[in-house]
This record gives structure tokens, sequence and C-alpha cells, in this order.
């Protein structure tokens, strides 16, 4: 299948390009490069060992769109490109709105005009809020408790209203990606301070930063400090070239959790660090962060039934592939 990915050279976008081609799919790449590398494309080509297109573009940039399905003629599209900072989204409410919104309306428009109606779409477990009950199926209510839960929500919506007269959407709502491609040539590399809690405990164990910040340890958790389902890049990845498998069968909406169904708090994935780069990894315990859950584990049944894919990579797995990230690219791409 031609498939067109937004996004691609992000950290999902990149490790999902590596599977779509090595499944014999052709891919483009559409990215204006603010979360995502240059240098990530040139390392999947060799991973690979496959070549690929690419553009440098903003999903809200219709005219730029409409190039690129002029060029390539993708019969689906995976779409990743979008702001993904939660507390970024709280301080710049309009941009997320623009840029994650206004752009996938774009997105469906250029693919409107060129006669491309299947997309998966990168949602996220944000849009459930603060949860009602465990673990998170589809079913539970969404109530996102952020600008960037809502964004991905509204989009969501627009997708179930587009998908009809034999169009296919599917949004796989992710939980917690972590780790990297087993090479160490691709992984997670934020452009300032990490976001997210594993590539900050890489930063740690690398020496670039002093301790790791947990956020609070009166949480009603095993340990009192959060709990999160930790899904493997790889296999989340692996959730999206499955769901573009399904698609050839079936239109509509449908949405999925990508998850392993396993919580793990913020202490064991610390520990956890430690023992893969064999050293006990510091930290101090800070003030609670407005907005966080004490927990949030997805239930992935419907996945693992509907679309035949399952989580196979533990948080171990994810640890080892990160250190060997890390300890390969101290600077990340920029070297």
């Amino acid at each position: 299948m031609r498939v067109l990915v937004t996004g691609g050279a992000g950290y999902i976008g990149s490790h999902t390009l590596v599977e779509l081609l090595t499944e014999g799919h052709e891919a483009f790449v559409f990215d204006n490069l603010s979360n995502g590398h240059e240098e990530a494309l040139s390392r999947v080509k060799q991973l690979a060992n496959k070549d690929f297109g690419f553009v440098k573009g903003d999903i809200r940039d219709g005219e730029a769109l409409d190039k690129a399905f002029l060029e390539f003629k993708p019969e689906a599209v995976i779409h990743f490109a979008g702001l993904k900072a939660v507390g970024e989204s709280v301080e710049q409410p309009l941009a997320y709105y623009e840029n994650n919104v206004a752009g996938s309306v774009e997105l469906l428009k250029a693919m409107g005009a060129h006669d491309c109606k299947k997309i998966v779409f990168s949602s996220s477990a944000t849009v459930y809020g603060t949860p009602q009950y465990l673990p998170l199926d589809e079913d539970h209510p969404v109530s996102p408790v952020n600008p960037y839960g809502q964004t991905k929500l509204m989009v969501e919506n627009i997708l179930k209203d587009w998908a009809q007269d034999g169009r296919s959407a599917t949004a796989l709502r992710y939980f917690n990606p972590v780790g990297a491609h087993v090479s160490g040539r691709i992984g997670e590399d934020p452009h300032d301070i990490p976001n997210n809690l594993m590539p900050y405990i890489a930063q740690v164990a690398i020496g670039k930063r002093e301790a790791l910040q947990i956020f609070g340890d009166d949480y009603e958790t095993r340990d009192g400090t959060g709990e999160r389902d930790y899904i493997h890049v790889t296999d989340l990845a692996n959730a999206h070239i499955a769901a573009l498998g399904t698609m050839n069968e079936a239109a509509g909406f449908s949405v999925y959790n990508v998850g392993t169904g396993q919580g793990t708090t913020v202490k064991e994935l610390l520990a956890a660090y430690g023992e893969t780069v064999g050293q006990e990894l510091p930290f101090e315990t800070v003030q609670r962060r407005s907005g966080d859950v004490a927990s949030s584990v997805a239930s992935p049944k419907k996945a693992n039934e509907a679309l035949n894919w399952s989580a196979t990579l533990s948080v171990h797995d994810a640890t080892s592939s990160s250190w060997n990230w890390q300890a390969q690219n101290p600077d990340g791409y920029a070297q």
C-alpha cells in the first residue's frame, strides 16, 4: 500500500516508518520538523534498506499538502503530525487547536480532493480524563482535562463524521510510548527538556541531569508514585500496520486502545532502568503536578481481538533499547 505519513520524522512516526517499509509498503513523509529530525529519516532508510519520499511541509498548508498528494498519490494516510505536550497545551491552547484540529481538517480536505479514503490517526488515552474505573476500555466516558486531550477527542469526532461513503478512519488511543528501535539507531530525542518520563531517566543515567524529579509520592498506588501503562514504541508502530490491514475489510470509524494492560509506577520504571545500566539512579520527590492521575492502565482486549495485535515487548525491553539508543547517541540526532 502507498502510505503518506504525516509527522514521520518524529519519535513514533520514524519507528512506524521502519515497520511499514519492512512490511513492503511504500511510504512518503510529510513533516515540518518542529518535533521531528531529518537525520531520523536518513537512519530509517538505512535500517529498512529502502528509500521513500520526503517533503518538508506543515499540515495547515493546504497547497503543500495538495502537492504532496499529487506527487505520491497515497492510498492511505497515517497521521502523527501535531503538537504533543500536555503542559504546553495549557499554556498555549490556541496553538494546539490550530495545529492539531485545523491541521487535521486541512489534511482531510486534501484526502478528499485526491480520493484517498483511509486514515489511521494518532490519538491518546488523555481523551479519557480522570479514570472512573480501571483498566480503561473504549467504552469508558471521554472527558479530557487539558487542551491536548481535547484536540485529540475533537479530531476523533471529526473522523467519525468523515468516515462514511466508503471512507475509513481508525483512531489509536496510545497509552505511554517508551523505548527505541532495537538497533539503537533511532529513538526519542526531545528538542529540549523531556516531557516524557523515560527520556528524562535516560538523561539522568548518562549524566546530563542530576536526578529524576518525581511529582508526588502520595498517590494510592503500590509505592505512592503514579502508575502508567508503558507500551514499547515498536509494539505501538506495529499496531498501525495492523490497523491499516483491517481497513481493506471495513469502512467507517473505529477506535482502539494501544497498551499492554500492565501498570508500572514511576519508581518501578526508575528501578528497571537502574538495573539496565547497573546502578541506582538518583531521584528527588517534588510536589504533584496539577492534572496528574494516580493510575492509567489500558484494556487492550478490543485491539487484541479486532486487529489481531498485542504487545509483545516488556518494560525491560524498553529500558534496554532506550539505554542502547541513549548510549550510542548522547546528544540525540544532533551529533
